[in-house]
């Protein structure tokens, strides 16, 4: 046997692949293979626009000691999470059927394993086997039908997170002696019926691995994902990604391109080459990720400390760069809105030890306070009739969404319930607002990178309460710039991962 061939077959036995095992995959996936004696060999397929999967399988059941189906892995080792979206397709033939998300030792068919499993009659569970040939175990969850579906491995234990789409994640977790470090990691279907083949499409699937404990924020950083959401069916896609930190993707008025930043410098994003352009602002090279479009598209309003001056300031620059003009003398200052007649810049300010919104004219001048209440108000940015202010403020206990009159008057508090959030944008044509959520593990008025968060849309008249269109792991640099498509059905952001995909566009400059 080669040597190549002959190391290749050693890796593969100490996961118990066999070289006839092996199928090609695609997307995130090594491999795809049935489990177990199948009567009814299972099928996968990828979809690389709509990064959507579907499986077929069949196999008698996976419980009394042996597993049967088709499994899609990744070979993975260390802590991660796996998350999808799930669609059985027709009515089915067996109410046991599942599908879902599975961690395994092997591809032996009684496996040591843990699974975040779905039924066909709605039973969803945290299921687990932990010796070969055991019988399985469960932790069942509350929820039943769930379509979104996280399973997390945190060392030896487990954390299953679902929701039906829209809705918060319920989560059911538990210490369970599983899988060994080195681990196959993916999804799957079971028929629960050797005669039959059953099928499921699998969406928003990623596989993540979080910061780890020794991460030191602001001087460490995970890759960055470039997502891309497109709310006419809720599907994600990751479009672009870089092995450094990119934040805040703003879309421009054209609908051709992004702006991000990154360690301290602005790019211009070509959505049809996927390629990054640096935008040049001068010396002024410590841009954060505070970065405003004007309505017209001409100009970009961007936040930067410099060489003489170590606190954020508000600039201005042409859209394709140039030399900044300096509009706030004083810092710290962070720019967040552009008013739609490109008069006022609307930016938060620490004055006399307190952060308060304020407004000034967009070629300089007198600052002018609009928010006095104790404690921390953010993210400021104008409605696109230019009529409200958007922001986020603690004055209510959580960081929560308000609003008021563009000159500061009549404040109204827009969500109230117990997540904490921050960054509302309202889109282009008025009609919605996005913002960006953290849970009660981080504090009100706090945004730190490298956290479970959810992006969550309301309508901007307040006829209906949030719903969730993206469960992330980001925080920080996700979404804290204007992140609409000019169309107001489409929302760039960035999502963080200690990963790397193969099948996505990786960083190209120019």
């Amino acid at each position: 046997m080669h040597t190549r061939t002959l190391a290749l077959a050693l890796v593969l036995g100490t996961l118990g692949i066999t070289a006839s095992a092996q199928q090609n995959a695609g997307g995130i996936f090594d491999s795809q293979s049935d489990i177990g004696p199948v009567l009814h060999a299972g099928t996968f397929r990828f979809e690389p626009a709509r990064q959507e999967y579907t499986l077929t399988g069949s196999g008698v059941n996976m419980w009394f000691g042996k597993d049967e189906g088709h499994f899609a892995w990744k070979k993975m080792s260390g802590d991660f999470l796996l998350r999808t979206r799930i669609r059985f397709i027709g009515k089915g033939t067996d109410p046991h059927r599942k599908v879902g998300v599975m961690i395994r030792s092997s591809l032996d068919t009684g496996s040591v394993q843990v699974s975040g499993t779905v039924h066909g009659d709605g039973l969803t569970a945290l299921q687990y086997r932990t010796a070969p040939g055991a019988n399985m175990q469960e932790y069942r969850s509350p929820v039943n039908a769930p379509d979104m579906i996280q399973l997390e491995r945190r060392g030896h234990h487990y954390i299953l997170s679902v929701a039906k789409m829209g809705e918060l994640f319920t989560v059911t977790e538990a210490d369970i002696n599983g899988p060994g470090e080195d681990v196959l990691a993916g999804i799957f279907i079971c028929s629960h019926n050797k005669d039959v083949i059953e099928e499921s499409v699998f969406t928003n699937t990623r596989i993540v691995v979080p910061a780890p404990a020794t991460l030191v924020p602001y001087k460490q950083y995970l890759p960055s994902m470039l997502e891309i959401h497109d709310l006419t069916d809720d599907n994600g896609v990751v479009t672009y990604q870089s092995p450094r930190s990119i934040q805040a993707p703003n879309w421009t008025t054209d609908g051709k391109a992004l702006i991000f930043n990154g360690d301290g410098l602005l790019y211009h994003f070509d959505l049809a080459s996927r390629t990054q352009t640096r935008i040049p602002t001068g010396e002024v090279t410590g841009n954060n990720n505070d970065h405003v479009i004007s309505f017209d598209g001409k100009m970009l309003a961007i936040s930067s400390s410099s060489k003489d001056y170590p606190s954020s300031r508000v600039y201005t620059v042409p859209v394709t760069g140039g030399t900044p003009n300096l509009i706030t003398p004083t810092g710290p200052s962070y720019l967040h809105g552009w008013s739609p007649d490109g008069k006022w810049l609307a930016f938060v300010g620490q004055r006399n030890g307190d952060y308060d919104i304020f407004r000034i004219p967009a070629n300089g001048g007198q600052e002018e306070r609009l928010t006095t209440t104790p404690g921390l108000d953010d993210g400021s940015e104008y409605s696109p009739d230019g009529k409200s202010i958007w922001f986020n403020s603690v004055r209510s206990g959580r960081m929560q969404v308000w609003r008021m009159d563009a000159d500061g008057q009549n404040p109204k508090q827009i969500t109230n319930d117990t997540l904490n959030n921050w960054f509302p944008h309202v889109s282009p044509d008025g009609k919605k607002v996005v913002f960006i959520s953290f849970g009660n593990d981080v504090a009100p008025g706090d945004h730190p990178f490298y956290k479970h968060v959810y992006l969550r849309v309301m309508p901007a008249d307040g006829s209906a309460p949030p719903r969730v269109i993206e469960y992330l792991y980001g925080g920080q640099g996700t979404i804290n710039t204007p992140s609409w498509a000019p169309d107001s059905k489409r929302l760039a952001f960035i999502s963080n991962s200690g990963l790397i995909y193969s099948h996505v566009p990786s960083e190209k400059r120019e």
